[in-house]
């Protein structure tokens, strides 16, 4: 006797349990994202806002001295980069699967992530080195004023961006990039702003390319992390809120279930899980198609709603 396989997009020949268990898996876990229609907007607006503020900072960086409020443009620049790749990876992601991806183009949303954290490194390598060389050629002439508003600029902008995006990111690499990013710009703001008060009041012109430094080093930050964690996930590894301990106990708790192996689980996107396993069971327990639906049921609950399960005679 042949052992049945279910495949999340095999059709159900009509039985109500297969049709049951095919619609709870194409329903989404509360923890997983959907692309909603406010989605496109929030990257939408966050790309036409800083790349605005990225240009007044550079003027007035520029115009007025400050190495520091450049940093900020210059990091905000690549934010919009990154932003631009994050939009594109996530509406790729949507169309459906073709004849040569039959997943999909969910990859593409880690993908982004990786660039992202590469642009981000290199972004932090020229801040600290510019910064570090205006360092060691001494004084230069600041108007704190104007830089300083542009900073309260960059705060209200990358705050406002970031809230584009709801509370739906932690689940989504791509999106908790974007806005990791836009948080990140924030504080860049907040200390360029804080450096231009201390220079308008001490004229202490070495703090802003201090000021730059740390900034650099900052930015470096947050992208070794974002390139670490969109490394792990583009080497196939267990998304985090997964453990495959409490996986293994789901499927070897089903009825007449005596062994369990060959477990996968990994994530097709940035904000999908998938499975596959090898269940033996003792014949004649439970019919097959019911132990499919309670399998896909329980792994749903978990946040692995792509299963697919190969059934083995015990």
């Amino acid at each position: 006797m042949s052992a049945p396989q279910e495949h999340p997009h095999d059709h159900s020949h009509g039985h109500p349990a297969a049709q049951e268990a095919l619609a709870i898996q194409r329903q989404p876990h509360p923890h997983q994202h959907e692309h909603r229609a406010g989605s496109p907007g929030a990257f939408r607006w966050s790309v036409i806002l800083n790349s605005g503020l990225s240009g007044l900072q550079l003027v007035i960086g520029f115009g007025f001295g400050s190495l520091a409020l450049v940093s900020d443009a210059i990091h905000n620049l690549g934010d919009v980069a990154g932003l631009l790749l994050g939009w594109g990876a996530e509406r790729l992601s949507t169309r459906p699967a073709s004849g040569r991806f039959t997943y999909g183009f969910g990859r593409s949303t880690q993908l982004a992530s990786l660039v992202n954290a590469v642009l981000i490194l290199m972004a932090s390598a020229v801040l600290v080195v510019e910064g570090l060389q205006r360092l060691g050629r001494g004084g230069h002439s600041i108007d704190s004023l104007p830089v300083a508003w542009a900073a309260a600029a960059g705060i209200a902008v990358n705050l406002f961006s970031a809230w584009l995006f709801g509370h739906d990111h932690h689940h989504d690499l791509n999106r908790r990039a974007a806005r990791l990013h836009l948080l990140g710009d924030a504080a860049v703001s907040v200390a360029v702003l804080a450096s231009a008060i201390v220079v308008g009041i001490t004229r202490l012109t070495w703090i802003d390319s201090l000021t730059a430094v740390a900034v650099g080093l900052a930015v470096g930050s947050s992208g070794w992390k974002l390139l670490r964690d969109a490394m792990v996930v583009a080497m196939d590894a267990v998304p985090d809120g997964i453990d495959l301990n409490d996986v293994e106990r789901c499927l070897r708790a089903l009825p007449g279930v005596v062994d369990v192996h060959h477990i996968h689980v990994w994530g097709m996107s940035t904000s999908q899980t998938a499975l596959t396993a090898h269940v033996k069971r003792v014949i004649g327990t439970i019919d097959d198609m019911t132990l499919l639906h309670q399998a896909k049921v329980d792994l749903a609950a978990l946040g692995i709603a792509h299963s697919t399960i190969q059934l083995e005679p015990g």
